[in-house]
């Protein structure tokens, strides 16, 4: 039977847009759900990275510093401003979300910024090589992962912020060289999503160079 491919990929796109809705939480409880998760996904290490998400152009949600991706919660997570000062919530923020205010200034299309060091990712940082997108679980990402080739240092100023914000450009995540990745989305949802394809996006490009030569994937 014949078939019109896009007509049922349009189809089938509608239907789930009409039966899964954004999750009607707060900015606060899903960056506490979206901690948990990306824990849950490898990529914990230490006190290394960071998420922020934005409530208005002067209020932002982040982690309190010393608490892990798997120790954050709704409770935990501080409510600061574009100086760091802390509005609600106990404890302090960490100086590396200077460069994550950076982002936000660059962009206005910004609501959340993820930056981790999951395993598979860092290992890629550490080789000199781009993400390369060609499998199909991961074409979320296709033609839309920047690479920073030279780390600029320790991020605990806005300086670095424009560095990476450069390595950015317009698309929405970035190898950082020797450090790990950045994810930025209009959304918390979606930025933990794009996370978490790139961790198996770098995972899939070591495991597969070490048995040959990965092949393009076709653009269309």
């Amino acid at each position: 039977m014949a078939s019109n491919k896009k007509s049922i990929i349009a189809k089938e796109i509608d239907k789930i847009e009409r039966e899964f809705s954004q999750l009607n939480v707060s900015i606060k409880k899903k960056v506490g759900f979206t901690c948990k998760i990306l824990a849950e996904f490898g990529h914990e290490s230490g006190l290394a990275g960071q998420i922020t998400a934005k409530i208005s152009d002067q209020r932002y949600v982040t982690q309190a510093l010393g608490a892990g991706l798997a120790e954050s919660n709704e409770r935990t997570l501080l409510e600061v401003d574009k100086q760091l000062n802390v509005i609600d919530g106990k404890g302090i923020p960490s100086p590396a979300n200077r460069f994550h205010i950076s982002l936000y200034e660059a962009r206005s299309d910004i609501a959340c910024v993820v930056h981790t060091h999951p395993l598979y990712t860092s290992a890629l940082s550490m080789l000199g090589s781009p993400l390369i997108i060609s499998h199909m679980d991961t074409c979320i990402l296709y033609d839309d992962v920047g690479f920073l080739r030279e780390w600029p240092g320790v991020p605990v100023s806005y300086d670095e912020g424009e560095v990476i914000a450069a390595a950015l450009g317009d698309k929405s995540s970035a190898l950082l060289a020797h450090h790990g990745l950045v994810v930025v989305a209009d959304s918390v949802e979606k930025a933990c999503i794009l996370a978490l394809q790139f961790e198996r996006a770098a995972k899939l490009q070591i495991i597969a160079s070490a048995a040959g030569t990965i092949q393009p994937i076709d653009a269309e």
